[in-house]
Order: structure tokens, then C-alpha cells, then sequence
């Protein structure tokens, strides 16, 4: 008769070393019938009693793992650790530094951009390989037990507490790639931008004019935002007077901008031979009022941040 009890029996015996497979099977038929017994002799019907017993001793798969002294995991509490901090390290660079030599070959062959998308392809595939073959290393090390000399643990290796600043280095460097990259581009798309005349020349999409003064000015007032950012960086956190600095070096730049866009005077005239929807009257209106609105509604934004950064700062 095919029971529960010989279905549970069955199913952990066959997980299990063949050599021990009639012992393990005695001993836990002998397990399953006194526990049946136990509570059949307190009234409870046998039919009820097998599927509470067979229930509690759960899945036979676990079971068979715990009698064959057999792992369940990949990789143990013993070599985790290690093969975590070990898989991060070569992560770290080195899909990286394999991509961007494929990179360069690749640009050197003559494939120009084309060159980037194997650069990344070949990262990617670089570091399944190190994730894989790290992994099976140390599953393989790990039911081996082979026996690997880890260094011990030490007060010595605890890190230093991380210092809480109240300007993070993060945003003082994103903030300064950003101003040194409007300060670069605003002479280079006078020789480079991506419009073009008729003839090839390059067309620049802010007025030449511009140059006799605005664009200087604008120039002189982001390289005074980049001195403002290492200064604040320097000083840790903010201050009123840190926060008065900086609304006059926002309004310093987005009040000309504004009035230069209002005013049809921030865009090069010459755009309307290749752009025909900025020969319209209405539409350079439009870009110009886009223009000043979104430059506003930034300044505001970051000066309402600002002054809720200084507040809390100043008062703590």
C-alpha cells in the first residue's frame, strides 16, 4: 500500500547515500510510527495524525540534506565574506579597464563611435565571467573543505568613522563639472556647434555680438560660481552670508540670460537660413519666453533648497 509514510520515505531516501539509504530508512519509519502512536494514543484519528507528523518533519528534500551531512547553500557563512569583498574588488576595475582597451582598438581600426558599443559588450561579458568563475571556485572550495588558512579578524581592521560634512564632496565636484562645462561650451559652439550652413561653415548658436560683452560677463560670473563652490566646500557648511553670495551669483546670471532671451537678443539671427521655425516671429517669442521661465523657475528652486539648507545648517 503506497501511504504517506512510504511516499516520505521514498522521497528522502532517494537524496541520500545509497550505502546508508536501509539504515536512514528503519530508523525513520521508526521515528514516523512512534510519532503517529504518540498522538493516536491521545484520540487523534491516524489518517490526521500521519499528515500532521509527516507535516512537521517537513520537505524530505531538507531532511535527506541533514542526514547525508550535505550543504544547501553555494556558498557558507565561512568563505561569503571573502568571496563578496573579493568578487567587488575585481568588479571594480577590471570589466572596465578590459572595455576600454577594446575601446581603443576598436577606435584605432577606424570605427570611430562605433568603437564603443563592443568597448561595452566585452565589459559586461568580462564581468560574468569573474562573477561565475569566482562563484564556482568558491562552491567548489566550500563542499571540498579544503582547508584555507583565512586571516583572522581583528579590532585592528575596523574602518575609521566616516566624518559627516555638511557640504559632500559629491556635489561640490558635480557642481563644478557642470559650470566648467557651460564655461567651455560657450566659446566652442562658436567653431563647433551642431549646425550648419549651406556651405559647411559652422553657424553658432548664440549671437556672435554677444562676445563684445554678454558672453564675457556670463563667463566672469561662472568662474566666480566655481571659486564660491570650493570656498563653500572649504568652509563645510552653509551660512547666511555663503547663501547671500549665492543668490548674487545666480541672479548675476539668469537676469542677463533672461532679458537676452525676452529681448531676441541670446540667439545667432543666422540660425533662420538652416532653422526655418526660428524665422518666425512667434516662435523665437516662444523659445525666448521658454528660455527665461526655465531659467527662473531654476534659480528659484535652487535658492529655495539653498535657504533651507542654510537654515537647518545655522540653527543645529
Amino acid at each position: 500500500m503506497n501511504t504517506l509514510t512510504d511516499r516520505y520515505l521514498a522521497a528522502t531516501l532517494r537524496s541520500v547515500p545509497a550505502p546508508r539509504r536501509d539504515e536512514i530508512a528503519t530508523e525513520l519509519r521508526a521515528s514516523i510510527d512512534d510519532m503517529i502512536e504518540g498522538r493516536t494514543d491521545g484520540g487523534q484519528d491516524a489518517t490526521t495524525a500521519e499528515r500532521e507528523v509527516l507535516t512537521e518533519l517537513g520537505n524530505p528534500d531538507l531532511l535527506a540534506a541533514r542526514y547525508a551531512d550535505r550543504r544547501l547553500q553555494l556558498i557558507g557563512p565561512t568563505y561569503y565574506l571573502i568571496w563578496l569583498r573579493l568578487l567587488k574588488l575585481l568588479l571594480s576595475f577590471i570589466p572596465a579597464l578590459v572595455g576600454t582597451i577594446v575601446t581603443v582598438v576598436e577606435a584605432a581600426e577606424g570605427k570611430g563611435f562605433g568603437a564603443i558599443g563592443p568597448g561595452i559588450v566585452t565589459a559586461m561579458q568580462v564581468a560574468v565571467q569573474i562573477a561565475f568563475w569566482l562563484t564556482l571556485t568558491f562552491a567548489v572550495i566550500e563542499r571540498t573543505q579544503t582547508a584555507v588558512d583565512l586571516p583572522r579578524w581583528t579590532v585592528d581592521q575596523l574602518p575609521d568613522a566616516p566624518v559627516r560634512r555638511g557640504i559632500p564632496l559629491a556635489d561640490t565636484i558635480a557642481s563644478v563639472i557642470m559650470l566648467v562645462l557651460t564655461i567651455a561650451y560657450l566659446p566652442l559652439q562658436h567653431y563647433h556647434s551642431w549646425v550648419n550652413g549651406t556651405d559647411g561653415e559652422n553657424i553658432a548658436i548664440l549671437d556672435p555680438a554677444l562676445w563684445s560683452f554678454w558672453l564675457p560677463a556670463l563667463i566672469g560670473v561662472l568662474v566666480l560660481s566655481v571659486v564660491f563652490e570650493i570656498v563653500k566646500y572649504r568652509i563645510d557648511r552653509w551660512t547666511w552670508p555663503l547663501f547671500g553670495t549665492k543668490v548674487l551669483l545666480d541672479l548675476a546670471f539668469a537676469v542677463p540670460l533672461a532679458w537676452l532671451a525676452l529681448s531676441d537678443r541670446l540667439l545667432n539671427p543666422a540660425l533662420a537660413e538652416r532653422l526655418s521655425w526660428v524665422a518666425e516671429p512667434d516662435n523665437r517669442d516662444g523659445l525666448g519666453l521658454a528660455i527665461a521661465v526655465g531659467a527662473a523657475a531654476i534659480v528659484v528652486w535652487d535658492l529655495i533648497d539653498t535657504a533651507r539648507k542654510t537654515r537647518q545648517q545655522t540653527t543645529a
